[in-house]
């Protein structure tokens, strides 16, 4: 600790020890001249400064070169040298420099370190440059310690550059804070193992900054902010198998044509639509027939866009796509019960559409969002066929052949379908899982729409009335009170 009044230590230092800068602040706070111009009288004659022997005790203090830090976002920090980037390091001690890091605010990131060497200014030698980043305490008491970065109780991260490998990187995921030393220390390669060079001044380029994400999590990944309790970090979430801290763990990734087979399993499968499409046009049930083309086209550009990895297109925003999907998967069901109940009122199909946007916004992946919708339709439902069974004293609806054939095949279907979608489906296997989803839940849309309703027995032609040799012609519409009877017209009655 350079800071102990017990260490005696020199007000200037020999040039010999300079940092090569031409003013560099002590670890205490004092100025520490190295290579600067003597200082000179007003009449301009220089005036030498005397410089004191280091005492053996002050060998181990060296000035310590303070970084300044520019915040520029939230965890996105660049710290900045004194006459930097690029440093000197001497042959004959290590060039120290501090990194502060300051609470929560730094906390939640990643620290980047980052040493180029420059091979040209070695001038042939086999040298290489050490650097030690410890936490709270400088390790640079040996040249052992510079090479395998401990001593004794202290241990700390160990970069090395040289004329082969001229570039090193350290990332230190949500670092401590506090103090952080980086030591630099450049040895020469001999028989022996590394010395301490001779003649040889290395420079380095010296980069630290602090990021939310290790390259921004690069193509596989997302880089997003957390808090827990008081507690801000930034993490990576990896897409398609990838991992690691950046999401460049390829180890479990998936290839480009598994992507690409799981993107079309997921949007081809909706064209099992097409089939309830046409079986509501046939129906004369335009407004169910338009929520499946609502749900087809949008469910097949959201998972062409929420696909991981690279094989992703979307035509608009993300979150808008999700809403519409999951909003046109839920009015599918919604109306195809109404439909089932033969109820027509256009307040149900309203009612249902807000009260199923309102549950999305609130939680749009949570299951009751599916089963809460279903099953107060299902209890419409019921309760209609309940009172038609009870007006028409026969159950309702009346054929065998519609439960055998029809409804008994697609309410087997629909709960094979939300069976899957709530207890198998899982992240793994979400690609399979969720493309029989959609041709199971379009299945049993086929076979649970209601056929085309029968026209009431009283809304058909009249009979009409015959006499001797003439014809009586009753208008069908006036009859029907369509049209005012004071308006009919004499053509009501025609002649044979």
């Amino acid at each position: 600790d350079c800071s102990r009044p017990s260490l005696a230590r020199p007000p200037f230092l020999p040039s010999s020890t300079s940092m090569n800068m031409p003013h560099s602040f002590g670890s205490v706070g004092e100025l520490v001249l190295g290579d600067s111009p003597l200082p000179t009288s007003p009449n301009g004659t220089k005036h030498p400064v005397p410089i004191p022997t280091i005492s053996p005790a002050s060998e181990l203090c060296w000035p310590v070169r303070p970084m300044l830090r520019n915040e520029l976002d939230t965890f996105s920090v660049h710290f900045y040298i004194f006459f930097g980037p690029n440093v000197s390091v001497p042959p004959d001690r290590p060039a120290v420099f501090v990194i502060n890091l300051l609470p929560v605010l730094d906390s939640g990131g990643v620290l980047n370190l980052e040493l180029r060497l420059n091979v040209s200014s070695l001038c042939g030698e086999n040298a290489t440059v050490f650097g030690c980043l410890n936490h709270e305490v400088p390790l640079m008491s040996s040249d052992n310690a510079s090479v395998t970065c401990e001593a004794e109780s202290l241990a700390g991260f160990l970069l090395s550059v040289n004329a082969t490998a001229s570039l090193s990187r350290l990332r230190i995921p949500y670092p401590q804070t506090g103090s952080w030393y980086l030591s630099l220390r450049l040895l020469c390669a001999t028989e022996h193992g590394f010395e301490p060079c001779t003649n040889v001044t290395a420079e380095v380029y010296l980069r630290a900054y602090l990021s939310p994400c290790i390259n921004d999590c690069g193509i596989y990944g997302q880089c997003k902010l957390l808090r827990t309790n008081n507690y801000l970090y930034a993490v990576c979430e990896c897409k398609a198998g990838w991992n690691g801290w950046g999401c460049t763990d390829n180890a479990e990734a998936f290839s480009y044509g598994f992507q690409l087979l799981s993107t079309l399993l997921l949007c081809l499968s909706n064209v099992m639509f097409v089939p309830p499409v046409a079986i509501a046009i046939r129906s004369h049930c335009l407004l169910e027939a338009a929520i499946y083309i609502f749900t087809m086209f949008f469910s097949t550009f959201y998972h062409a866009c929420d696909q991981p990895g690279i094989v992703v297109f979307c035509i608009m925003e993300y979150d808008v796509l999700q809403f519409c999907d999951f909003l046109g998967s839920l009015m599918s069901v919604w109306v195809t019960v109404i439909a089932m109940a033969r109820l027509q009122p256009v307040v149900l199909y309203l009612l249902g559409a807000m009260l199923l946007s309102m549950a999305l916004q609130m939680d749009r992946h949570g299951l009751w969002n599916l089963l809460g919708p279903s099953l107060f339709a299902l209890g419409i439902m019921a309760i209609a066929w309940t009172a038609r069974t009870i007006r028409r004293r026969h159950c309702y609806p009346p054929t065998w052949k519609r439960w055998a054939f029809y409804l008994c095949p697609g309410v087997l279907i629909a709960a094979a379908a939300v069976l899957l979608y709530a207890f198998v489906e899982t992240e793994e296997n979400y690609f399979y899982i969720h493309s029989i989803w959609h041709l199971l839940i379009a299945s049993s849309v086929g076979f649970l729409l209601p056929p085309r309703a029968k026209p009431n027995g009283r809304l058909g032609p009249l009979p009409r009335r015959k006499g001797c040799r003439y014809q009586l012609c009753i208008n069908e519409q006036e009859e029907l009170g369509l049209v005012d009877t004071a308006m009919a017209s004499i053509n009501s009655i025609c002649t044979s």
